[in-house]
């Protein structure tokens, strides 16, 4: 079988026997026991999950711009839409991502005591959505991962999450739902102007060959209907309010998943739909996206200065850090691009990682505020260390994850013909700067310092399960530092295909990742 369908697919046949084997055991015994057994099978199947992906990586040709390791078979006959799955080098290394965060994910829902069953079952579900999204290359078919993965985070943050769940579970709900119905309908009708197919690539190809199959009034209607759907879930500015509240609410492995993967379906829906489906209205809109950006990194590094709560500050850096991903997307340089899927993976895993050391300190002290902490370093050394090195990553520190994608994408910018990329460009290392203040202060007041608070000064340091979550983010945030071009190299050829179908084939790239 497949590679992809496997990678795919193999979680959700784990939910299958999670409930197969739930309904075995029955409800007789011990409680504890079973929970600690439906974790179990959840960690086994996404670990298992995470070496089939490894798979795919290395039997992936870098030379190659377009859909690899594909399945193709027939789905809906009646519509032409096909069951058609594969990877290029823009979504690879988010397959791989996915697939690497869910375990770590496991491992930090190891403390939840309620309906154990039900929440691995939803964690496992959306596993297989969040892949679906990034592997498919049928219209309909990346509609529908896309929308069932909102069903499963809807239910974690309502179920298990904080005091204000539900409100913060219906407001995620109902932003996403509106802006992925509105690319339903741009959807259907880029069906029917490209000769009722739903396949991408015959779609970029039919509408690279042909700039006017699609009016150019309409072509604005249907780029703005995508682009809508994609900035609600990145979230770019003004499109952000959801975010906070939802960070803040869902227990921890919500957060970590929320924002190494959920969020990464809005940028790379940008660069997988808007730029080659409309290249003339991207360029038209571009300055005007990239504005937006800019005000959503020095407006998340502003309001992440002020919050007393760890995870609402963590939360506001999404916004600040992913305005620097849809930066560079619309800067339309190669250096940019790939310093935006570059800074995709680093958020990932450095967000992820802040996520995580939030949740170990709030599950000993069962708050978040920062002022109720203060000299943690000295009960807690290893967790502290740990803590120190993801902060580090997250803040753009040189050989940690997240300056490398934020080098690429403001030195990228600057040489953008864009109108006003240079403005763009300085506006945007600002939120540079400010991320250190923010990320440095918060490490400051939590972990260093004397110990004010009595019931810090006999905190528990990471325990055996909880180095086995951190350790994996810290030594990628370094790897991905050390290394870049193990990373850069897959996604060249993919970054510029789309760059050459926006800029025009003619134009000879002025930024190359070498």
């Amino acid at each position: 079988m497949n590679i992809i369908t496997i990678t795919t697919f193999l979680p959700l046949v784990g939910a299958i026997v999670l409930l197969l084997y739930s309904a075995v055991a029955g409800r007789d015994g011990d409680q504890e026991k079973r929970d600690n057994q439906y974790r179990w099978i959840t960690l086994i199947v996404t670990i298992i999950t995470f070496a089939v992906s490894l798979g795919a990586i290395l039997k992936f040709d870098s030379s190659i711009a377009g859909p690899q390791l594909v399945q193709r078979s027939p789905w809906i006959g009646v519509l032409n839409a096909n069951y058609f799955v594969g990877v290029d080098g823009i979504s690879i290394w988010l397959v791989i991502l996915t697939t690497f965060l869910m375990p770590i994910s496991v491992l930090a829902s190891w403390r939840v005591t309620k309906r154990v069953r039900e929440y691995m079952l939803f964690m496992l579900t959306l596993e297989t959505g969040m892949v679906g999204v990034f592997v498919s290359w049928d219209l309909l078919l990346f509609y529908l991962f896309f929308e069932i993965t909102l069903i499963p985070m809807y239910f974690l943050i309502g179920v298990w999450g904080g005091e204000r769940r539900i409100y913060a579970a219906i407001k995620f709900f109902v932003y996403t739902v509106v802006g992925s119905l509105l690319m339903l309908v741009a959807i259907i009708a880029v069906y029917q102007y490209c000769g009722g197919t739903f396949d991408i690539v015959e779609i970029t190809s039919r509408l690279a060959a042909n700039p006017g199959l699609i009016p150019g009034n309409v072509k604005i209607w249907l780029w703005l209907a995508f682009a809508l759907a994609f900035c609600i879930k990145v979230p770019l500015f003004p499109f952000h309010t959801w975010l906070p509240d939802a960070h803040t609410e869902a227990p921890t492995a919500g957060s970590i998943i929320l924002a190494g993967v959920l969020l990464k379906m809005g940028t790379y829906g940008l660069m997988r739909f808007n730029l080659p489906f409309f290249p003339d209205v991207s360029q038209k809109a571009a300055p005007y996206v990239m504005a937006l950006a800019v005000i959503g990194i020095i407006y998340g590094a502003l309001v992440a200065m002020v919050q007393p709560d760890m995870k609402r500050l963590v939360a506001y850096t999404s916004v600040s850090h992913l305005g620097f991903v849809v930066l560079g997307t619309f800067a339309f340089t190669e250096q940019a691009m790939q310093g935006a899927i570059y800074q995709m993976l680093a958020h990932g895993v450095a967000t992820g990682g802040l996520f995580l050391c939030v949740g170990i300190v709030y599950d000993r002290r069962h708050t978040r505020m920062i002022a109720e902490y203060g000299g943690i370093a000295t009960p807690m050394p290893q967790y502290s260390m740990m803590f120190m090195i993801i902060s580090l990553a997250s803040l753009g520190l040189p050989l940690l994850a997240g300056f490398i994608g934020e080098f690429l994408i403001l030195i990228g910018t600057f040489v953008s013909t864009v109108p006003h990329a240079k403005l763009f460009a300085v506006l945007g290392a600002t939120g540079v700067i400010f991320s250190a203040v923010y990320l440095l202060w918060m490490l400051q007041r939590v972990m260093f310092g004397e110990i004010t608070n009595p019931e810090n000064a006999e905190l528990e340091d990471a325990d055996a399960r909880e180095k086995w979550a951190l350790v994996p983010l810290v030594l990628m945030a370094i790897v991905m530092g050390f290394g870049p071009m193990l990373f850069l190299r897959a996604t060249e050829k993919s970054v510029n295909s789309v760059r050459q179908i926006v800029v025009g084939t003619g134009e000879k790239s002025v930024s190359s990742v070498r």
